[in-house]
């Protein structure tokens, strides 16, 4: 019990170490734009002030819902379809070496391509969009999977079939704790990719979100507005790795200690 101060002590450093290196960078966008004087590149204020306003009027909760409801679908998608082919090949050699030319073509073909082909084949509505951005993230996922898979303890697999674990035990107190990082470097990887790749999608063949309203502030050159969407994303993206994914890996992890 006497650990928890000094515990925390790491923690509270870090956050404020990183807030430091926020402000500094905020302080020099400010004196850059304030030299500059240009619209091409508008102050942290101004960037703020359109934020506040798009949030006012309605524009951006609507916008940046829509991205995220795509976003959060396509993850789960992703994850549960790439979890369970991973481990499937991870744990069966042939065919992980029947399928790997397969993971390695999809890895390597452009994201801008399987998303045209998917409106192309399917036409400009939301199964195409969320098809696009599954097809891009899922090789991801498996190839992560895979390697756990592949490096599970055979001797804890042994000795839960000795002791009849069943397999909902097994894979609950054997398979889960030693896939978990993998599961975690996915998820991480899968947020940081997902969220670009919609981005693009909207772009091209979406009448929302946040995408479109990028290529809408692309058009009229509005660099305040691409920052303020910009930003606001970022925000969320963070929100969602403090509130969510941290907290689940170190209860997670809690059975190492």
């Amino acid at each position: 019990m006497s650990r928890a101060p000094g515990t925390s002590r790491p923690r509270i450093h870090h956050a404020l170490t990183a807030l430091g290196s926020i402000l500094l960078l905020t302080f020099l966008w400010q004196l850059i734009a304030l030299e500059e004087a240009s619209p091409l590149l508008p102050t942290p204020i101004r960037v703020l002030e359109v934020l506040w306003q798009e949030l006012v009027s309605g524009r951006l909760p609507h916008h940046l819902g829509m991205t995220l409801a795509r976003l959060i679908v396509s993850f789960l998608i992703s994850m549960i379809l790439g979890t369970g082919i991973g481990i499937i090949l991870g744990r069966t050699p042939r065919l992980d070496q029947f399928f790997s030319t397969w993971l390695v073509i999809a890895l390597n073909i452009p994201a801008l391509v399987t998303i045209i082909l998917c409106y192309v084949w399917f036409g400009l509505d939301e199964f195409a969009a969320l098809l696009a951005v599954v097809i891009n993230k899922l090789p991801h996922v498996i190839v992560t999977i895979r390697e756990g898979a592949r490096h599970l303890r055979q001797d804890l697999l042994d000795i839960a079939q000795v002791y009849r674990f069943g397999p909902f035990k097994t894979l609950q107190h054997v398979v889960w704790p030693q896939l978990f990082p993998y599961i975690m470097t996915a998820g991480r990887t899968g947020l940081a990719l997902i969220w670009k790749i919609i981005l693009v999608v909207e772009l091209l063949g979406r009448s929302d979100g946040m995408g479109y309203q990028l290529n809408l502030f692309f058009q009229l050159f509005d660099v305040a507005g691409i920052l303020a969407y910009s930003l606001a994303f970022i925000v969320i993206v963070q929100l969602i790795e403090w509130a969510i994914l941290i907290p689940l890996d170190l209860k997670a992890q809690r059975w190492r200690r």
